[in-house]
Protein backbone atom coordinates (compact mmCIF):
# COMPACT_ATOMS: atom_id res chain seq x y z
CA UNK A 1 0.00 0.00 0.00
CA UNK A 2 1.40 3.43 -0.86
CA UNK A 3 1.61 6.13 1.57
CA UNK A 4 0.52 9.83 1.76
CA UNK A 5 1.89 12.93 3.62
CA UNK A 6 -1.11 15.42 3.18
CA UNK A 7 0.10 18.83 4.40
CA UNK A 8 -3.07 21.28 5.02
CA UNK A 9 -5.02 18.61 4.60
CA UNK A 10 -8.03 20.92 6.47
CA UNK A 11 -8.27 23.23 4.26
CA UNK A 12 -9.99 23.58 0.71
CA UNK A 13 -7.93 21.47 -2.08
CA UNK A 14 -5.70 19.68 0.81
CA UNK A 15 -9.05 18.03 2.20
CA UNK A 16 -10.01 17.35 -1.58
CA UNK A 17 -6.92 15.64 -2.28
CA UNK A 18 -6.95 13.57 0.94
CA UNK A 19 -10.34 11.91 -0.79
CA UNK A 20 -8.71 11.47 -3.78
CA UNK A 21 -5.62 9.49 -2.74
CA UNK A 22 -8.38 7.30 -0.22
CA UNK A 23 -10.45 6.61 -2.97
CA UNK A 24 -6.94 5.29 -5.18
CA UNK A 25 -5.96 2.87 -2.02
CA UNK A 26 -3.48 5.17 -0.22
CA UNK A 27 -2.65 5.36 3.16
CA UNK A 28 -3.18 8.80 4.25
CA UNK A 29 -1.96 11.11 7.02
CA UNK A 30 -3.42 14.69 7.17
CA UNK A 31 -1.83 17.35 8.90
CA UNK A 32 -3.31 20.82 9.65
CA UNK A 33 -4.17 23.71 12.34
CA UNK A 34 -7.80 22.30 11.70
CA UNK A 35 -9.96 19.44 10.54
CA UNK A 36 -11.79 19.95 7.62
CA UNK A 37 -14.82 22.66 8.26
CA UNK A 38 -17.60 21.15 5.61
CA UNK A 39 -17.01 17.28 6.31
CA UNK A 40 -15.35 14.76 8.34
CA UNK A 41 -11.99 13.71 6.72
CA UNK A 42 -11.62 11.36 5.59
CA UNK A 43 -7.74 10.84 6.20
CA UNK A 44 -6.84 7.20 7.91
CA UNK A 45 -5.27 9.59 10.59
CA UNK A 46 -5.71 13.41 11.45
CA UNK A 47 -2.73 15.07 12.99
CA UNK A 48 -3.17 18.80 14.37
CA UNK A 49 0.19 20.86 14.72
CA UNK A 50 1.66 23.97 13.61
CA UNK A 51 3.83 22.89 10.29
CA UNK A 52 5.97 26.44 11.87
CA UNK A 53 7.41 24.12 15.05
CA UNK A 54 10.63 22.00 13.29
CA UNK A 55 10.09 19.52 16.01
CA UNK A 56 6.43 19.08 15.26
CA UNK A 57 7.27 18.79 11.50
CA UNK A 58 10.52 16.21 12.12
CA UNK A 59 7.84 13.95 14.03
CA UNK A 60 5.23 14.16 11.67
CA UNK A 61 7.09 13.34 8.08
CA UNK A 62 7.59 9.69 10.33
CA UNK A 63 5.65 6.72 8.83
CA UNK A 64 5.43 4.33 11.34
CA UNK A 65 3.47 1.77 9.73
CA UNK A 66 1.56 -0.92 11.30
CA UNK A 67 3.93 -0.62 14.10
CA UNK A 68 2.06 2.43 15.67
CA UNK A 69 0.87 6.24 14.34
CA UNK A 70 2.00 9.69 14.90
CA UNK A 71 1.20 9.34 18.81
CA UNK A 72 3.26 5.88 19.91
CA UNK A 73 6.61 5.19 20.15
CA UNK A 74 8.09 2.87 17.60
CA UNK A 75 11.75 1.13 17.28
CA UNK A 76 13.39 3.45 15.18
CA UNK A 77 13.59 0.43 12.29
CA UNK A 78 9.89 0.69 11.79
CA UNK A 79 10.00 4.32 10.94
CA UNK A 80 9.52 4.97 7.11
CA UNK A 81 9.61 7.66 5.12
CA UNK A 82 6.09 8.61 3.16
CA UNK A 83 5.91 7.63 -0.45
CA UNK A 84 4.32 10.76 -1.20
CA UNK A 85 4.03 14.30 0.50
CA UNK A 86 1.57 16.83 -0.52
CA UNK A 87 2.53 20.93 0.75
CA UNK A 88 -0.93 22.69 0.23
CA UNK A 89 -0.38 24.13 4.29
CA UNK A 90 0.19 28.25 3.46
CA UNK A 91 -1.16 31.69 5.15
CA UNK A 92 -3.44 32.79 2.26
CA UNK A 93 -6.97 33.83 0.82
CA UNK A 94 -8.38 35.90 -1.67
CA UNK A 95 -8.21 39.28 -2.92
CA UNK A 96 -8.83 40.85 0.41
CA UNK A 97 -6.47 39.11 2.34
CA UNK A 98 -3.29 39.13 -0.05
CA UNK A 99 -3.56 42.60 -1.52
CA UNK A 100 -4.21 44.80 1.54
CA UNK A 101 -0.49 44.99 2.37
CA UNK A 102 -1.64 43.99 6.06
CA UNK A 103 -0.65 40.28 6.19
CA UNK A 104 2.47 40.66 3.90
CA UNK A 105 4.90 39.54 6.93
CA UNK A 106 2.60 36.84 8.23
CA UNK A 107 2.44 35.40 5.03
CA UNK A 108 5.97 35.61 3.91
CA UNK A 109 6.91 34.47 7.80
CA UNK A 110 4.44 31.37 8.00
CA UNK A 111 4.50 30.02 4.51
CA UNK A 112 8.27 30.37 4.06
CA UNK A 113 9.08 28.65 7.51
CA UNK A 114 7.09 25.60 6.35
CA UNK A 115 8.52 24.74 2.84
CA UNK A 116 11.78 24.99 4.79
CA UNK A 117 11.06 22.85 7.38
CA UNK A 118 9.39 20.39 5.40
CA UNK A 119 12.00 19.99 3.10
CA UNK A 120 14.95 20.09 5.53
CA UNK A 121 13.65 17.48 7.71
CA UNK A 122 12.75 15.41 4.54
CA UNK A 123 15.76 15.54 3.68
CA UNK A 124 17.49 14.64 7.49
CA UNK A 125 15.37 11.39 7.50
CA UNK A 126 16.10 10.38 4.03
CA UNK A 127 19.59 10.86 4.57
CA UNK A 128 19.39 8.31 7.73
CA UNK A 129 18.81 5.54 4.80
CA UNK A 130 22.91 5.15 4.23
CA UNK A 131 23.35 1.73 5.01
CA UNK A 132 24.93 2.44 8.42
CA UNK A 133 24.76 1.62 11.68
CA UNK A 134 22.62 4.09 14.07
CA UNK A 135 23.26 3.57 17.45
CA UNK A 136 22.39 0.06 18.65
CA UNK A 137 19.68 -0.10 16.24
CA UNK A 138 19.96 -1.52 12.94
CA UNK A 139 21.46 -0.83 9.51
CA UNK A 140 19.71 1.55 7.61
CA UNK A 141 19.40 0.62 3.88
CA UNK A 142 19.44 3.24 0.85
CA UNK A 143 16.24 4.00 -0.14
CA UNK A 144 15.70 2.94 -3.51
CA UNK A 145 12.79 5.58 -3.71
CA UNK A 146 12.51 8.81 -1.83
CA UNK A 147 9.45 10.52 -0.69
CA UNK A 148 8.40 12.44 -3.54
CA UNK A 149 7.19 15.95 -2.75
CA UNK A 150 4.23 18.06 -4.55
CA UNK A 151 4.70 21.77 -3.77
CA UNK A 152 1.38 23.82 -4.65
CA UNK A 153 2.98 27.32 -6.39
CA UNK A 154 0.63 30.12 -7.61
CA UNK A 155 -0.40 31.81 -11.06
CA UNK A 156 0.20 35.14 -8.43
CA UNK A 157 3.99 35.01 -9.26
CA UNK A 158 3.71 35.61 -12.35
CA UNK A 159 5.31 39.06 -13.11
CA UNK A 160 2.54 42.11 -13.05
CA UNK A 161 3.82 43.93 -16.23
CA UNK A 162 2.58 40.71 -18.34
CA UNK A 163 -0.79 41.50 -17.14
CA UNK A 164 -1.80 44.77 -17.45
CA UNK A 165 -3.41 43.93 -20.06
CA UNK A 166 -6.99 42.23 -19.08
CA UNK A 167 -7.27 41.03 -22.64
CA UNK A 168 -4.02 39.42 -23.46
CA UNK A 169 -2.16 38.24 -20.20
CA UNK A 170 0.95 36.67 -20.64
CA UNK A 171 0.99 33.36 -18.18
CA UNK A 172 3.55 31.07 -20.22
CA UNK A 173 5.75 29.26 -17.46
CA UNK A 174 8.56 30.57 -18.84
CA UNK A 175 7.16 34.17 -18.83
CA UNK A 176 7.86 34.23 -14.69
CA UNK A 177 11.21 36.23 -15.31
CA UNK A 178 12.40 38.91 -15.28
CA UNK A 179 10.83 38.60 -11.62
CA UNK A 180 7.97 40.95 -10.76
CA UNK A 181 5.32 39.67 -8.88
CA UNK A 182 2.62 42.21 -7.32
CA UNK A 183 2.29 40.97 -4.10
CA UNK A 184 4.03 39.45 -1.69
CA UNK A 185 2.18 36.51 -1.62
CA UNK A 186 3.71 36.33 -5.41
CA UNK A 187 7.16 36.54 -4.06
CA UNK A 188 6.79 34.22 -1.48
CA UNK A 189 5.04 31.99 -3.79
CA UNK A 190 8.35 32.49 -6.26
CA UNK A 191 10.77 31.67 -3.65
CA UNK A 192 8.93 28.59 -2.42
CA UNK A 193 8.99 27.12 -6.00
CA UNK A 194 12.84 28.08 -6.32
CA UNK A 195 13.36 26.48 -2.72
CA UNK A 196 11.65 23.17 -3.90
CA UNK A 197 14.15 23.09 -7.35
CA UNK A 198 17.25 23.75 -5.36
CA UNK A 199 16.61 21.09 -2.63
CA UNK A 200 16.14 18.64 -5.96
CA UNK A 201 19.75 20.00 -7.59
CA UNK A 202 21.72 19.74 -4.77
CA UNK A 203 19.84 16.76 -2.44
CA UNK A 204 18.08 14.47 -5.08
CA UNK A 205 14.75 15.19 -3.31
CA UNK A 206 12.02 14.55 -5.83
CA UNK A 207 9.83 17.43 -6.44
CA UNK A 208 6.74 18.38 -8.40
CA UNK A 209 5.54 21.96 -8.78
CA UNK A 210 2.45 23.17 -10.07
CA UNK A 211 1.46 26.55 -10.38
CA UNK A 212 -2.28 26.61 -9.60
CA UNK A 213 -5.02 29.23 -11.46
CA UNK A 214 -7.62 30.21 -8.80
CA UNK A 215 -9.19 26.98 -8.13
CA UNK A 216 -12.76 26.73 -6.97
CA UNK A 217 -16.10 24.29 -5.82
CA UNK A 218 -17.92 23.00 -2.75
CA UNK A 219 -16.30 23.52 1.22
CA UNK A 220 -13.97 26.04 0.61
CA UNK A 221 -13.86 29.20 2.19
CA UNK A 222 -16.79 31.55 1.46
CA UNK A 223 -17.10 34.02 3.55
CA UNK A 224 -14.72 35.71 6.19
CA UNK A 225 -11.95 38.00 3.99
CA UNK A 226 -9.64 34.99 2.61
CA UNK A 227 -12.44 33.61 -0.20
CA UNK A 228 -11.63 34.26 -3.20
CA UNK A 229 -13.96 35.72 -6.22
CA UNK A 230 -16.34 32.52 -6.96
CA UNK A 231 -17.00 32.25 -3.86
CA UNK A 232 -17.84 35.74 -2.65
CA UNK A 233 -19.73 35.93 -5.79
CA UNK A 234 -21.63 33.24 -4.95
CA UNK A 235 -22.34 34.27 -1.75
CA UNK A 236 -23.69 37.75 -2.52
CA UNK A 237 -25.88 36.43 -4.51
CA UNK A 238 -27.16 33.70 -2.91
CA UNK A 239 -27.67 36.36 -0.42
CA UNK A 240 -29.14 39.23 -3.16
CA UNK A 241 -33.14 39.05 -3.56
CA UNK A 242 -34.50 38.36 -7.25
CA UNK A 243 -33.79 41.65 -8.71
CA UNK A 244 -30.94 42.82 -6.22
CA UNK A 245 -27.98 44.50 -6.49
CA UNK A 246 -24.45 43.49 -5.49
CA UNK A 247 -21.08 44.83 -5.00
CA UNK A 248 -17.86 44.08 -7.37
CA UNK A 249 -14.37 45.57 -6.68
CA UNK A 250 -13.12 48.09 -9.29
CA UNK A 251 -14.83 48.46 -12.65
CA UNK A 252 -15.22 44.36 -12.71
CA UNK A 253 -13.40 45.01 -16.21
CA UNK A 254 -10.79 42.42 -14.63
CA UNK A 255 -9.89 39.02 -16.06
CA UNK A 256 -9.18 35.86 -14.41
CA UNK A 257 -9.44 32.01 -15.17
CA UNK A 258 -10.62 29.82 -12.36
CA UNK A 259 -10.76 25.64 -12.56
CA UNK A 260 -13.19 23.44 -10.76
CA UNK A 261 -11.28 21.57 -7.79
CA UNK A 262 -11.75 18.25 -9.13
CA UNK A 263 -10.25 18.83 -12.10
CA UNK A 264 -7.11 20.47 -10.30
CA UNK A 265 -7.13 16.95 -8.36
CA UNK A 266 -6.56 15.32 -11.44
CA UNK A 267 -4.00 17.26 -12.82
CA UNK A 268 -1.80 16.99 -9.62
CA UNK A 269 -2.31 13.20 -9.73
CA UNK A 270 -0.98 13.46 -13.19
CA UNK A 271 1.66 15.30 -12.06
CA UNK A 272 2.85 13.45 -9.72
CA UNK A 273 2.70 9.90 -11.39
CA UNK A 274 5.10 11.44 -14.18
CA UNK A 275 8.74 12.04 -14.78
CA UNK A 276 7.75 15.89 -15.26
CA UNK A 277 8.90 17.94 -12.21
CA UNK A 278 7.74 20.90 -13.35
CA UNK A 279 6.65 24.28 -12.55
CA UNK A 280 3.54 23.89 -15.24
CA UNK A 281 -0.11 25.81 -14.68
CA UNK A 282 -2.96 23.88 -13.78
CA UNK A 283 -5.83 26.01 -14.75
CA UNK A 284 -8.04 26.79 -17.28
CA UNK A 285 -8.10 28.98 -20.28
CA UNK A 286 -11.59 30.22 -20.05
CA UNK A 287 -11.02 33.83 -19.22
CA UNK A 288 -14.14 36.01 -18.04
CA UNK A 289 -14.13 39.95 -16.52
CA UNK A 290 -15.29 39.74 -12.97
CA UNK A 291 -18.48 41.50 -14.83
CA UNK A 292 -19.50 38.36 -16.49
CA UNK A 293 -18.37 36.50 -13.47
CA UNK A 294 -21.42 38.16 -11.90
CA UNK A 295 -23.38 37.40 -14.71
CA UNK A 296 -22.58 33.76 -15.04
CA UNK A 297 -23.50 32.96 -11.04
CA UNK A 298 -26.90 34.96 -11.86
CA UNK A 299 -28.11 33.17 -14.45
CA UNK A 300 -27.22 30.22 -12.70
CA UNK A 301 -29.39 31.40 -9.32
CA UNK A 302 -31.84 32.74 -11.67
CA UNK A 303 -31.57 36.17 -10.51
CA UNK A 304 -31.98 39.51 -12.34
CA UNK A 305 -28.49 40.98 -10.72
CA UNK A 306 -27.42 44.50 -10.79
CA UNK A 307 -23.66 45.55 -9.95
CA UNK A 308 -22.26 48.41 -8.20
CA UNK A 309 -18.99 49.47 -8.30
CA UNK A 310 -17.11 50.30 -5.35
CA UNK A 311 -13.12 50.41 -4.57
CA UNK A 312 -11.62 47.54 -3.76
CA UNK A 313 -7.85 45.33 -3.78
CA UNK A 314 -7.70 43.83 -7.58
CA UNK A 315 -4.53 42.29 -8.05
CA UNK A 316 -3.23 42.24 -12.09
CA UNK A 317 -5.42 43.67 -14.54
CA UNK A 318 -5.65 40.30 -16.31
CA UNK A 319 -4.94 36.64 -15.64
CA UNK A 320 -5.36 33.36 -17.51
CA UNK A 321 -4.24 29.75 -17.35
CA UNK A 322 -1.59 28.61 -20.40
CA UNK A 323 -1.94 25.27 -20.65
CA UNK A 324 0.16 24.21 -23.72
CA UNK A 325 2.83 23.05 -21.53
CA UNK A 326 0.56 20.44 -19.52
CA UNK A 327 -0.93 19.56 -22.61
CA UNK A 328 2.17 18.36 -24.41
CA UNK A 329 3.81 17.02 -20.91
CA UNK A 330 1.00 15.19 -18.99
CA UNK A 331 -1.33 15.76 -21.76
CA UNK A 332 -4.32 17.13 -19.50
CA UNK A 333 -6.67 19.77 -20.58
CA UNK A 334 -9.75 20.91 -18.50
CA UNK A 335 -12.99 19.79 -19.40
CA UNK A 336 -15.81 21.67 -17.24
CA UNK A 337 -17.05 25.15 -18.32
CA UNK A 338 -17.33 27.80 -16.00
CA UNK A 339 -20.75 27.48 -15.91
CA UNK A 340 -20.46 24.01 -14.77
CA UNK A 341 -18.03 24.13 -12.08
CA UNK A 342 -20.43 27.76 -10.73
CA UNK A 343 -23.58 25.89 -10.65
CA UNK A 344 -21.88 23.09 -8.50
CA UNK A 345 -20.48 25.78 -5.99
CA UNK A 346 -23.37 27.97 -5.86
CA UNK A 347 -25.15 25.34 -5.40
CA UNK A 348 -22.96 24.31 -2.03
CA UNK A 349 -22.84 27.79 -1.14
CA UNK A 350 -26.47 28.70 -1.25
CA UNK A 351 -26.83 25.63 1.01
CA UNK A 352 -24.78 27.28 3.62
CA UNK A 353 -26.30 30.59 3.35
CA UNK A 354 -29.67 28.69 4.01
CA UNK A 355 -28.27 27.32 7.16
CA UNK A 356 -26.86 30.74 8.17
CA UNK A 357 -30.17 32.19 7.94
CA UNK A 358 -31.96 29.37 10.35
CA UNK A 359 -32.93 31.07 13.54
CA UNK A 360 -30.96 28.75 16.10
CA UNK A 361 -33.48 27.20 18.12
CA UNK A 362 -31.96 26.24 22.00
CA UNK A 363 -31.45 22.71 22.08
CA UNK A 364 -31.54 22.06 18.39
CA UNK A 365 -28.80 20.74 16.65
CA UNK A 366 -29.25 22.12 12.46
CA UNK A 367 -25.38 20.52 11.73
CA UNK A 368 -27.17 17.72 10.07
CA UNK A 369 -29.49 19.35 7.73
CA UNK A 370 -28.57 18.79 4.54
CA UNK A 371 -24.65 18.34 2.93
CA UNK A 372 -22.18 17.85 5.13
CA UNK A 373 -22.42 19.43 8.76
CA UNK A 374 -21.61 22.65 10.13
CA UNK A 375 -19.22 21.12 12.88
CA UNK A 376 -16.91 18.61 11.99
CA UNK A 377 -16.87 15.56 14.31
CA UNK A 378 -13.72 16.09 16.44
CA UNK A 379 -10.83 13.08 15.74
CA UNK A 380 -10.04 10.52 18.10
CA UNK A 381 -6.57 11.51 18.34
CA UNK A 382 -5.55 14.01 21.00
CA UNK A 383 -4.11 17.30 19.04
CA UNK A 384 -0.44 18.22 19.30
CA UNK A 385 0.96 19.92 22.17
Amino acid sequence: MKTALVLGAGGFIGSHMVKRLRKEGYWVRGVDLKAPEYSKTEANEFVYGDLRDVEFVRRVIQYKGEQGNFYNSVPYRYILPFDEIYQFAADMGGAGFVFTGENDADIMHNSVSINLNVLEEVRKLNETFDGEENGTECVRPILNQPTKIFYSGSACMYPEHNQLDPNNPDCREESAYPADPDSEYGWEKLFSERLYFAYNRNYNIPVRVARYHNIFGPEGTWQGGREKAPAAICRKVANAGLADTIEVWGDGEQTRSFLYVDECIEATRRLMDSDFIGPVNIGSEEMVTINELVRITAKVAQKSIGRKHIDGPLGVRGRNSNNDLIREKLDWDYTMTLEEGIRKTYEWINLQVCKEKISPIPGVDISSYGYGGLIPEEPSITPYR
